[in-house]
């Protein structure tokens, strides 16, 4: 686990190394200071020699401020490394999501790769300060005041010998049973964050069905359900701390009672009995922090394991990045094609389409819901990869491509329309960052975008909000489409990309097409028969298979579901 991590570090490497150092020169001259103290009391008192009390207590003062400056150091240094650990697992983790298949994503909900990103790294950093500051501190000092103590007082030091066993096995227990039931609770952490996510996503719709009670009591069961799980895991941990303390001042009592017998024989001096119980306290302070450490790292390794999972999830879609071939043109044929999101003959979305799409030709796809039509043009662009058969694009295989050579010439409006924060000329160079401003123009005319941008204040430098609230579902649409026209593909997918214009708008944007688009593939997929009906093609989908492939008026007179489609709009229209 830690190999994996480890390299995240990038330039903070040298704070993880200087802060153990500091650490390092911290605990040997705080070990010192009970030593220089005995002196004081068994010579200096004893003997009333004041010269020598005021040169050994400026000895520890001095020494008391330059362990002060290396634990100050120690923080800052183990901070810079914790916090530039963070940034690198985050940075990392984003990188690897970006690189994800659809079938990737599908594996994780988005509520859960955002508290892997957030709270799980967050929590491995707290672990990783605890383990290059207090775990390196801890044992040191443990190990250097433990052959202070046996120096002074071999016997006595036999109490604290039982103490460390004792406490060792108990923390052990304690981690044992408490990681699992941590690693639920970051499930249940994930159960919470979907909950809230899906509530602000759709705010407009619980408010538009008056659902605030109903998402009122479902987020507090997530909430709820939260916090037994989080009691239930801490209830574990908690119970080391009495155990900690019972261990620490037991052995303080029994020392102080064994060595005053000691002193009172005089088989030990005072001064070595202060020294010995300011290391006695210095050990089991020691122990108390690795059990604190050890605690915390028990805790953080379920998040550790969580972050894991995504780093080594293997991308679904291998990018072939060697490869240098380049889309000749915009035709497109499915051989034999098969396709199911489980990856299993058994289950499939797609079964078996044989299609050939020329170049430059517009071809209209119609089924209903389920009939697989967004899951068929999403294998184009290599979204997912198909289970048999192959996709040609441009006279090769979509595998033979790099990802980016074969998305780059294709350009697809999707179901469900994304904007980003920012403004409608960033979200439109999202298309072609190098557009111009005439060329933003055009491809906003071709959507009829254009105008209603430009009676917007601020025109073109409109900010949209997050997700483009500022805009209307049609105006979202055509923003969209305008997108993908800057891209200039081969090919372009409209995924039922102007369901929310009116037929007038629809009909404007399709006789752009004609005019602006000739030497581009169009692939239209629609619910009205009107959108489509002009197309050179028009494939009718069932059930995942081609039922009918042909002109407006060739499937009028040999598809039944085309027909049914158009019939039952017709009526809608009378």
């Amino acid at each position: 686990m830690i190999d994996k991590i480890i390299p995240c570090l990038g330039k903070y490497k040298k704070y993880a190394l200087l802060t153990p150092i500091m650490v390092i020169g911290e605990v040997i001259l705080e070990v010192f200071i009970p030593f220089l103290m005995a002196k004081i009391i068994d010579v200096g008192i004893a003997n009333a020699d004041v010269a020598y009390i005021a040169r050994i207590g400026s000895l520890m003062v001095l020494m008391a401020l330059i362990s002060l400056v290396f634990g100050a150091l120690s923080g800052r240094f183990a901070s810079l490394a914790s916090t530039g650990l963070a940034a690198g697992i985050r940075k990392k983790l984003f990188y690897k999501i970006q690189d994800f298949s659809f079938a990737n994503v599908d594996k994780f909900s988005t509520a859960s790769l955002i508290t892997r990103l957030t709270a799980d790294v967050t929590s491995t950093q707290t672990a990783f300060m605890m383990v290059i500051r207090m775990l390196v501190r801890s044992p040191i000092m443990l190990v250097s005041a433990t052959v202070m103590a046996v120096s002074i007082n071999a016997k006595l030091s036999a109490v604290f010998l039982f103490a460390i066993p004792f406490l060792g096995g108990a923390m052990g227990i304690i981690s044992y049973l408490a990681f699992p039931r941590f690693q639920k609770m970051l499930e249940k952490y994930d159960s919470m964050n979907s909950s809230v996510q899906e509530n602000l996503v759709a705010i407009r719709v619980v408010k538009a069905f008056v659902r605030r009670d109903y998402e009122n009591e479902k987020f507090e069961e997530a909430a709820n359900t939260l916090r037994d799980a989080q009691i239930k895991a801490e209830r574990i941990v908690i119970t080391g701390m009495p155990i900690m303390m019972f261990t620490m001042y037991a052995c303080t009592i029994l020392i102080a009672w064994f060595g005053g017998n000691l002193v009172i024989a005089g088989d030990m001096q005072t001064g070595e009995l202060f020294s010995f119980i300011s290391y006695i306290s210095q050990i089991l302070m020691s122990l108390m922090m690795i059990s604190f450490a050890f605690i915390g790292i028990v805790m953080s390794r379920a998040s550790i394991k969580r972050i894991l999972e995504v780093l080594d999830e293997e991308i679904d879609i291998k990018n072939n990045e060697e490869s240098e071939i380049t889309a000749n043109d915009g035709s497109i044929v499915f051989d034999n094609v098969s396709f199911s999101y489980a990856k299993k003959s058994d289950n499939l979305t797609l079964d078996n389409v044989n299609l050939k799409i020329n170049s430059s030709e517009t071809v209209g796809i119609i089924g209903g819901t389920g009939s697989a039509k967004t899951t068929l043009v999403q294998l184009i662009p290599r979204l997912y990869d198909v289970l048999e058969g192959r996709i040609l694009v441009g006279g090769h295989d979509v595998r033979d491509y790099s990802l980016e050579a074969l998305r780059n010439n294709v350009a697809m409006v999707l179901q469900k329309n994304v904007l980003f924060s920012g403004t409608i000329k960033e979200n439109l160079k999202w298309g072609n960052e190098n557009a111009t401003d005439e060329e933003i123009m055009a491809a906003c005319k071709a959507a009829q975008a254009h105008d209603f941008i430009s009676a917007m204040p601020d025109g073109y430098e409109t900010d949209l909000g997050q997700g483009g609230v500022n805009v209307s579902g049609g105006q979202k649409q055509r923003i969209c489409i305008a997108r993908a026209l800057l891209k200039n593909p081969k090919i372009l997918i409209l995924d039922d990309s102007t369901s929310a214009v009116d037929t007038a708008t629809d009909s404007k944007i399709r006789q752009s097409f004609k005019e602006n688009l000739q030497n581009t593939t169009t692939i239209i997929i629609a619910q009205r028969i009107s959108s489509v009906s002009e197309a050179d093609k028009i494939i009718v989908l069932n059930d995942g298979k081609i039922d009918g492939v042909g002109t407006h008026e060739e499937l009028l007179a040999t598809n039944e579901i085309y027909k049914e489609v158009y019939e039952s709009q017709q009526k809608g229209v009378a």
